[in-house]
């Protein structure tokens, strides 16, 4: 996704390229969502991994720019990988006057940026170059942190790169606007992998092209134990049978993701947009995982089922992490009927949508 990267494929699926006029939404819905301060960032259209749970191209498509590159190329949205164009200098622009200098450098504007509501951060090593490139003009030009989230093992990478540019960068005339340290990079980034479920072989089901589960705990490990602010992204969780096994995903969750160490802990079930449900169900079946798509099937069709796999689920969730206050971000959708149970149970951390 650098500007100069003119990569045909990427993941196994061709590369489209869109014109854009930004990059980054400065009111996103994400704020909702506590994952951010308003703005979020997106490289890119479509994503390099192919999850079958995915909302994004029931929301995408819609775009004009995408319905146009899918158009001519006769592809579904799910297929390819869209990149914006020129991102990066679109990024500059966004962050600067037309003179160059940063719109948003004020001592107190310390927001949270997301990346990324559309796209994979780093699905392989030419994003990891782009979101690297991204987040050296944030550190840049603005006060602002920086919130990671990816399926990939690269976080790491990541970081380590922005740790070798920050050693060399700072304070050297016409290259940056703002003095980032060491120490600077580590307080401002904050990363975190989705983990919707601890099987390395149920994930691989319906998270098409991503690396094991396994790796990347252990990619935020490494993370964890080099001393950078880590969030954990335990979503989406797939229904189970009964209160027991919930209780007990949710406490395995705790333990291989280090909640202690996790600055705060997002949770969600799988909810319905787009072909979201169709898509997962017919995933877990063609691996044979046959009990875990009946269960979602059911949950689809019963409204007060789906109910219920909610509720077991955040409960699990809030006992896992009972005892570290504000740390668990459940997110919920919710109806009329419904709003009253979850409203009392917003101090133990449902996050109501």
């Amino acid at each position: 996704m650098n500007d100069t990267n003119k990569r045909t494929t990427m993941n196994g699926k061709p590369v489209l390229r869109v014109p854009v006029k930004t990059v980054l939404n400065l009111e996103s819905g994400f704020q909702a969502k506590l994952l951010c301060d308003g703005p979020a960032l997106s490289l890119g259209d479509a994503c390099a991994y192919s999850c079958a749970f995915c909302y994004v191209p029931s929301v995408y498509q819609k775009l004009d720019r995408v319905r146009v590159a899918l158009t001519a190329a006769g592809k579904k949205h799910e297929d390819v990988v869209i990149l914006r164009e020129a991102a990066l200098q679109v990024l500059r622009g966004q962050l600067t006057h037309p003179g160059g200098a940063p719109r948003f450098m004020t001592e107190d504007d310390r927001r949270v940026v997301y990346a990324s509501p559309a796209d994979d951060v780093a699905a392989n090593l030419d994003l990891c170059r782009a979101t690297v490139e991204a987040c050296k003009l944030i550190l840049s030009l603005t006060n602002w942190q920086i919130r990671l989230l990816s399926k990939s093992t690269l976080l790491p990478k990541i970081a380590g790169d922005l740790l070798t540019w920050a050693e060399k960068a700072p304070g050297v005339p016409g290259q940056v606007l703002n003095y980032v340290s060491e120490e600077s990079v580590r307080r401002r980034m904050i990363f975190g992998v989705s983990t919707g479920t601890l099987d390395d072989g149920l994930a691989h089901a319906f998270e098409q092209g991503t690396p094991r589960v396994s790796k990347r705990i252990q990619s935020l490990h490494v993370l964890q134990d080099n001393g950078f602010r880590t969030f954990a992204m335990v979503c989406p969780s797939l229904p189970l049978d009964g209160v027991a096994d919930y209780r007990e995903f949710a406490e395995a969750a705790a333990a291989q993701l280090r909640y202690e160490k996790c600055e705060h802990v997002w949770a969600e079930v799988i909810n319905l947009r787009g072909e979201s449900f169709t898509r997962t169900i017919k995933a877990l079946q063609a691996e044979g995982f046959e009990r875990a798509a009946a269960r979602l099937e059911n949950v689809h069709r019963d409204a007060f089922a789906w109910e219920e796999y909610n509720r077991a689920t955040f409960l699990a969730h809030a006992k896992a992490c009972d005892g570290m206050v504000g740390k668990l971000r459940f997110l919920t959708y919710v109806k009329p009927d419904t709003r009253g149970w979850w409203e009392k149970h917003i101090a133990k951390g449902a996050v109501i949508l």
